[in-house]
């Protein structure tokens, strides 16, 4: 062979081994990324001929449901009573992707999970249509309803989220206000972008899930965490306690006082909770250091990155703690200290089970096309590590207990025990004079719990700077609980 045809000869192999290279890339390497892009149009036109897979309650009730559609598209995504549960379906649109378990749950409910390989390989012998999996949630419905309720009656801006203590079954999450997932679903793209640019640029934020995307100062309910890592240090519900009406941060002119600057009702550990006293549980904080603390919020489920249910939940923090004037107001909810209301509702819940904290879940099974069980959902420790002991966990329950029966608002109900704890949290650059947001956590019955609450009213609700935990929020969390446990 010459050395012109020799040439060309490589030339054309070198040609046919990068075509190789880019047919692998592009069908290998890149497959995933193309099918996902929401440009791909055949991808979206092929999920929406398929019957995707329902959303539905504990009992059946479904939540997310398909019907035919006379355009190119075929199926319509629908919501039932779309905007109490769109914080937890979240939305599905042509031009908008997904949210919420639409977007967690995304594979199983469009049928690609491999966990449906059998089932699509049927379909495609039999000839019969392929359908996508459906998905079973946690929620109580009748749970879910009381709290929405009553959060969207009072025109609350805040969350509620409920819990099973013993499992981390997730019996309610509410948001408000919220939106209408309906409206995305639209196969009409003027009403999708009408719907997605009113809620996005509503400065309420109906679009996002309180519950879990947002963090908020804790306020008194971060009391809680204080009151375990104390008890685990030795302290006792007969311990003293300062009663002075308010404490200089220690390295600093700043006062930290009590509510109303009033001394506390009581000197012991047990009292201070019941009346909420900020000075012995700033002084609690200090003495126990920024490394105890940390510990027993961490076993709480504190600071945890990667915390899903499954949709990602945003990370709760107690902050740096690198002073002990940080400490002494991060000891009362205040400073760098953020959680959610999930994390929020996880100390109660914790403290009901306990002492050890359950992974929060949403989900309870997976199920076929056919409604057969595919996978379920099996409760799992969040750390493995206690939050606190046991007899400790019994100890701090009978204080809860002690500070529900401080605590005002409507819902109580003679024949329900609740153990509680309210907080009245400072935020905002003018803290004194911005209204504070009201919280609620607690479980019932104390002494079989069934059901763990945290409510998070921002700014006062209808209460204005006046607002507490009690005033405004418990009322709230009283009705989550007597949904669950009947009667009310």
């Amino acid at each position: 062979m010459n050395t012109p045809l020799r040439k060309v000869g490589m030339a054309m192999l070198v040609m046919v081994v990068l075509l190789l290279a880019n047919a692998t890339y592009i069908q290998v390497v890149k497959a995933d990324d193309y099918r996902t892009d929401s440009r791909n149009a055949r991808v979206l036109y092929d999920e929406f001929a398929r019957q995707r897979g329902k959303i539905v309650a504990p009992g059946g009730e479904v939540l997310a449901n398909v019907v035919p559609s006379n355009d190119k598209y075929k199926y319509t995504r629908t919501y039932v009573d779309g905007a109490m549960y769109a914080p937890v379906t979240g939305y599905y649109s042509i031009n908008y992707g997904a949210g919420g378990l639409e977007r967690s749950e995304d594979d199983v409910l469009n049928g690609s999970d491999p966990r449906l390989f059998v089932r699509r390989l049927s379909d495609m012998v039999t000839g019969r249509d392929p359908s996508g999996g459906n998905v079973r949630l946690t929620i109580d419905p009748v749970v879910q309803k009381a709290a929405y309720d009553l959060m969207t009656q009072k025109g609350y801006t805040g969350a509620v989220v409920a819990m099973e203590p013993k499992t981390g079954k997730i019996l309610a999450m509410v948001s408000t206000p919220s939106y209408d997932p309906n409206q995305l679903a639209s196969h009409t793209s003027k009403a999708q972008s009408d719907a997605w640019n009113a809620n996005n640029k509503d400065p309420k934020k109906p679009m996002l899930n309180r519950a879990i995307s947002e963090t908020y100062p804790p306020g008194s309910t971060m009391k809680l965490v204080i009151a375990s890592a104390a008890l685990e240090d030795g302290k006792g519900p007969d311990t003293p306690v300062d009663t002075a009406s308010n404490t200089k941060l220690p390295g600093t002119s700043v006062t930290l006082e009590n509510y109303a600057n009033t001394p506390c009702q009581g000197n012991t550990f047990k009292d201070a909770l019941a009346h909420s006293c900020n000075v012995p549980f700033a002084q609690f904080a200090g003495q126990l250091g920024a490394d105890k603390i940390k510990k027993t919020a961490a076993n709480f489920g504190i600071g945890q990155t990667d915390l899903t249910v499954p949709m990602k939940v945003a990370p709760s923090t107690v902050g740096p703690l690198d002073s002990q004037g940080a400490l002494y107001q991060s000891g009362i909810g205040q400073r760098d200290v953020r959680l959610t209301p999930l994390q929020d509702c996880l100390l109660s819940a914790t403290v009901a089970n306990g002492g050890m904290a359950m992974k929060p879940q949403l989900v309870q099974s997976v199920l076929a096309p056919d409604l057969s069980t595919i996978e379920d959902y099996s409760p799992t420790e969040l750390t493995g590590t206690p939050a606190l002991s046991s007899s400790n966990a019994a100890i701090l329950k009978d204080m809860m207990i002690a500070s529900e029966g401080f605590t005002k608002g409507g819902g109580k109900r003679a024949d329900i025990q609740i153990a509680s704890k309210t907080g009245t949290a400072e935020h905002g650059a003018d803290s004194k004079n911005t209204a504070p947001h009201a919280w609620y956590t607690a479980f019932a019955p104390a002494d079989n719990p069934q059901i763990a609450v945290a409510v998070i009213v921002e700014s006062g609700g209808d209460r204005g700077l006046a607002a507490t935990g009690g005033s405004v929020a418990a009322e709230i969390g009283r009705a989550a609980i007597n949904a669950k446990l009947g009667g009310g």
